[in-house]
């Protein structure tokens, strides 16, 4: 029995087979195409045939894109939505998509804010305005818009009015239209977590078109055995039902892969990874085997948002960043990349433009190309631009560390080439012959997970009882969720004092994995 796992990136798609013992049998890395599913055929193929496996024995296929992100930041492919604010008179004097780009605010073909909501500790603050909703749902049925945005002021306290509405809004619209409510999406902060939801909503079509993209490429290549899953961005899969309901669930599911793949093939739970990419590094973090998830707001295509998000850092160096001597002698590398053309660009592969790959062969840290054509590169010139990817690489270590000590690095990535392997802050530095295809491995060996989270009274239910019944909670919707319950096990808890909700409130979030039945 084996598994395919296939991420596809902005400058490679990366495919890999594992076997049920979790070993790789078979990886390829491939330039990404224009036609995505084109890509995704490509790899399979590629893999397969240079596998020799039987078909019919893949039993599990796993996909991570980026197609959700980059529709948001090209503008394009997002669906026309309706958005409904349930909050009136208290949020009035806060425009809905308040601080949006005028492009990405064309997505709304109708907005709204209506009567209701709560207050903090749950009261409501106003009555649910089931008329307002009701023409509101009505004139957007009229418009033949099939997606809808709903959020209300302190959802994540009760979302009672979120799923009247949404409720609602089926009778009128349909069975078939696609509702987003916020409390299901994001966190506390109404703007962001409403932000989320719309993007949630625009995103619809996308997931319909990857999911059943995906879906297709298998069944042209004879995989029909195989069940089907999507990437999420905190390191676990989920179905294509659900990849479709939360499609905005899948961005930054890239650099999630990569550091459960670097994980798995360093065995290391907690350290460090450093995703080296053609164009960009991505730093993440591995705590307890999984990535650790962003604690303040994220922006997407400038849009704010508070729905989870790894703890990444993005800098602006890759294998095929540009190296440049400047009048004055100082060298700068990046952030510009001749990116999926360094075969035909670097000066390693007969091109005219000095990359990062370059100064690595020319110093001696990869075999790659011909390093007769980098023998007329100045020692001194490619000293001073290792230094600088040094410092670059060094200076994002320090910022993704809670304390000064030292810490376990993991190099993965095609362009992780590029780097030496003793950098300041690193207690170790470990790379694998597998690491340039970590993502894929990363999407192949994932969990299912399921994610408790509540706001708790313990002057109602003492803390230790309420603890309890929120990991059996986790675990039981990581079992709906398709694993084996021997398997799951509690990955991560949260239990924070709210000091002004009344009595003593906390925030309980427990989240539970385990393997895939």
């Amino acid at each position: 029995m084996y598994k395919l796992g296939i991420d596809v990136g902005g400058t490679n798609t990366d495919a890999v087979l594992i076997d049920e013992n979790l070993n790789v049998v078979a990886s390829i890395k491939q330039h990404t195409s224009s036609n995505i599913y084109d890509g995704i055929l490509n790899a399979v193929r590629t893999v397969l045939d240079e596998s020799g496996v039987d078909r019919s024995k893949i039993v599990q296929a796993m996909l991570g894109t980026t197609q959700c992100t980059n529709a948001i930041v090209e503008r394009k492919n997002l669906a026309p939505i309706g958005i409904m604010r349930i909050g009136a008179p208290a949020t009035m004097g806060i425009p809905l998509m308040v601080d949006w780009a005028e492009d990405l605010k064309a997505i709304a073909v109708k907005t709204a804010i209506i009567g209701g909501g709560f207050e903090y500790d749950g009261k409501e603050l106003a009555t649910f305005d089931v008329a307002a909703a009701t023409e509101f749902f009505n004139e957007l049925k009229s418009k033949d818009v099939k997606s809808v945005a709903i959020s209300c002021v302190f959802s994540t306290v009760r979302n009672d009015h979120e799923l009247e509405a949404a409720k609602l809004c089926k009778e009128i619209m349909g069975e078939d239209v696609h509702v987003s409510i916020s409390s299901e999406i994001g966190s506390m902060g109404l703007i962001e977590r409403e932000n989320a939801t719309i993007l949630n909503a625009a995103l619809y079509k996308v997931a319909e078109s990857f999911t059943e993209g995906f879906a297709k490429s298998l069944a042209d290549e004879g995989i029909t055995n195989a069940e089907v899953y999507l990437s999420q961005n905190d390191g676990t899969l989920m179905t294509m039902e659900y990849a479709r309901r939360y499609p905005i669930l899948t961005i930054a599911c890239g650099p999630t892969n990569s550091i459960r793949g670097a994980s798995y093939l360093s065995q290391l739970k907690d350290a460090i990874v450093i995703d080296v990419g053609g164009t960009t590094t991505d730093l993440g973090v591995i705590q307890n085997g999984f990535p650790r998830e962003s604690g303040i707001a994220v922006t997407i295509g400038g849009v704010r948002t508070n729905f989870r998000m790894p703890d990444v850092v993005s800098i602006g160096l890759g294998g095929g960043s540009i190296v440049r001597q400047k009048e004055d002698g100082t060298v700068t590398v990046g952030p510009d990349s001749v990116g999926y053309q360094i075969t035909e660009k670097a000066l390693c592969f007969g091109g005219d433009v000095c990359t990062t790959t370059d100064i690595a062969v020319r110093l001696g840290l990869t075999e790659l190309g011909d390093k007769s054509l980098v023998a007329h590169l100045d020692e001194e010139f490619a000293n001073k631009a290792m230094a600088e990817i040094r410092a670059l690489c060094e200076d994002s270590i320090d910022a993704m560390k809670v304390s000064s000590d030292d810490v376990d690095v993991i190099l993965v990535g095609g362009g992780s080439i590029i780097l030496p392997e003793d950098l300041a802050g690193a207690k170790s530095v470990t790379k694998h012959p597998h690491g340039g295809v970590a993502n894929a491995i990363g999407s192949a060996i994932s969990k299912v997970s399921g994610t408790y989270e509540q706001l708790i009274d313990y002057n109602e239910i003492p803390r230790e009882e309420a603890l309890a019944q929120a990991r059996a909670a986790a675990i039981e919707l990581a079992v709906e969720a398709g694993a084996i319950r021997e398997t799951v096990e509690i990955i991560d808890a949260e239990d924070v004092p709210l000091q002004y909700y009344p009595g003593n409130t906390a925030r309980v979030k427990i989240k539970a994995a385990g393997d895939l039945a």
